[in-house]
Order: structure tokens, then sequence, then C-alpha cells
């Protein structure tokens, strides 16, 4: 059975409020007259009018509710959901993975990640600060309501979904995603992430400011230290720092992406890439307090750290036949 929309809801609220019937109402929205006695005496407050507004929160928290415990239930899939966290993954990654690249052992199992924020801030995990592990460890949520959206131009972007099967599936070198690890506020200069997508090379840049200007340039770096040719496409997120992308795209013969909005778990590679990245360079601390050899030895310690799924080969090892590598 479908479940009752918000315009339905609102629908009800008008219907009653003119004195209509159940049986009326369940002929107008094409419902059994049952489901508009549930949806009434589960929503209306004692001695109160029937409010879709109301009717609709009260859902959604009965909903949030069962599936928080869902997770509280299941120890396999909690356990996946805390270690994910603790490595400093956000809830929309881990909800991503399980809906497209899951464990074998948690395959057809899914969670929205609204029920993760909702198990992190008023489940169990509360109690095991899990909150520390996101991006901006409040120890309380926020009142959930309409996001604010700070839109940036990005001109002629394009969105993975056209992004072609011989980069979704893994089937040629030189396809990277890209990504900005940041330092605290107080800082300025941040760190541009450039991850190969199946050989799993990183090249990594001290950029200045959070600018296109200075993503580009790094970008730069990365394809003037490969073979001709190499560097074929570049998958972002929406920050403003990939609003230059289509001067990579037509001055430079590389095919550009993006991901769609806070989705960042579409370009997971480098995002777990950030994750290693941060057990040399914690959160919170400035890039301005390393030097770049650090930032290159951090480069090529990772370069050289065998990969089970590289048949425990290291990258540098894998795409050394293409001139690739330090």
């Amino acid at each position: 059975m479908r479940r009752i929309t918000y315009l339905e809801r609102a629908i009800i609220e008008v219907c009653l409020a003119s004195g209509t019937s159940h049986r009326k109402i369940a002929v107008i929205l094409g419902r059994d007259r049952r489901v508009i006695d549930r949806e009434v005496s589960r929503n209306r407050p004692a001695e109160r009018e029937y409010r879709a507004k109301l009717a609709h929160e009260l859902t959604r928290r009965r909903e949030g509710n069962r599936c928080r415990r869902k997770l509280e239930k299941d120890e396999s899939l909690r356990k996946f959901v805390i270690d994910n966290i603790r490595d400093d993954m956000s809830p929309e990654q881990i909800s991503g993975i399980l809906k497209d690249n899951p464990p074998g052992h948690l395959k057809k199992r899914s969670l929205c990640h609204e029920t993760i924020y909702q198990y992190i801030y008023e489940g169990e995990g509360q109690y095991e600060y899990l909150y520390a592990h996101l991006r901006r460890r409040r120890r309380t949520r926020r009142k959930q309501g309409k996001r604010r959206h700070y839109k940036t131009s990005i001109i002629e972007r394009i969105s993975i979904h056209s992004r072609p099967a011989v980069i979704n599936n893994r089937e040629r070198y030189g396809d990277f995603e890209c990504d900005l690890i940041e330092g605290p506020r107080s800082g300025r200069q941040a760190l541009s992430v450039h991850y190969e997508r199946k050989g799993q090379y990183v090249k990594i840049h001290r950029v200045q400011d959070k600018t296109a200007q200075e993503t580009n340039d790094a970008i730069m770096k990365t394809k003037e230290s490969l073979p001709t040719g190499f560097l074929k496409s570049i998958t972002y997120d929406n920050g403003s720092e990939t609003s230059q992308h289509h001067v990579i795209r037509y001055e430079h013969d590389i095919d550009t992406f993006h991901c769609d909005p806070y989705s960042s778990w579409q370009k997971g590679g480098v995002e777990n890439m950030n994750g290693l990245i941060r057990q040399y360079i914690p959160k919170g601390a400035k890039i301005e307090n390393y030097t770049d050899q650090y930032i290159k030895d951090i480069e090529t310690k990772l370069n050289n750290r065998p990969r089970k799924n590289l048949n425990y080969k290291s990258p540098n090892q894998v795409l050394a036949h293409l001139g690739v590598g330090q």
C-alpha cells in the first residue's frame, strides 16, 4: 500500500475542516475508508483539529524510530555503520555504499542517511560519541528544516549520470576523482587530492586557498607529472573550487563530471583516500604546519602501500608499465 503524501494530508485537512466525512474523503483520494480512519486517528491530537503539517511530522518521527530500532537490532549492520563512522565516513557515504556497493554479508540491506544521523544523535550511537567523527563534530543536531542552498555557478556542468561505462566500470587507467582536504577555518591552505580510480594512484598538492584557479593549477601539476594523454577524466563534487572545470575540459581535452549535490559517496575512492591521508594530517590541523616534503612523503607511502583489491600490489607497481610512479 502506497504511503499517504503530504498533498493528500493537506486535502484531508481541508475536507475535515469543511465537515466532509471520512467515506467521502476516501472517494476523493481513491483510498480505502479504513486508511483515512487510521490516518486521522493516529495523527490528530486529542480534542484538536487534524493538521497536515503535524500529521506528516508525526509519521516521519515514527518511521525514523522504526528504522533506528532496525539498526540497533542488527548487529552486523550496526558494526558496519559504526566502523565506517569512526573511519570518518559521512552517513551519506555509508548509505551510498550500502545501496550501490555493499559488502557481501550486507547485500539487500539498506539505510537512508537520515536513519544513521538519528542513530548518532538520538539512538544508542549518542553514547558512542560518534558525532566526534562527523565533519562538523556537533554534540547536538541542528533543528531540521529546509536546507539553505547557496548556489555556485558551475558553467556547463555535466552530471555523473552522463559518465560513460568505461569510467564507471574502471575499464581503463587515467580516470581521476578530485577533492579538497581542508584545515580549520583559521587556515587558508588546503590539499587538492587526485585519485586514479583503477590503479588507486594518488597525487596530493598543497593549494594556497580554495579557489577554482588554485584547484586547476593543482590539476595541471598532476597532468604534467604523468605520461602524455594519461589523465583522461576528472569527477568532482559541487564545491566552488570546481567552477572553472570547463577550462580543464576545453583547453586540456580532459572530460569533467560532477556528482549529485550532497552525494560525495559517488566519488568514494577519493573520499576513502582522504581518510588514509588523515592518518598523517588529522582533522583540525592547519595545512600550513606541514612541509612540502612531509606531504610528498605521505603521497609516496600511499602509492607504495599494497592493496588487497590490487592482488596485494601497490599502485606504483600496478602502473609502472605505463610510466606512472615514483
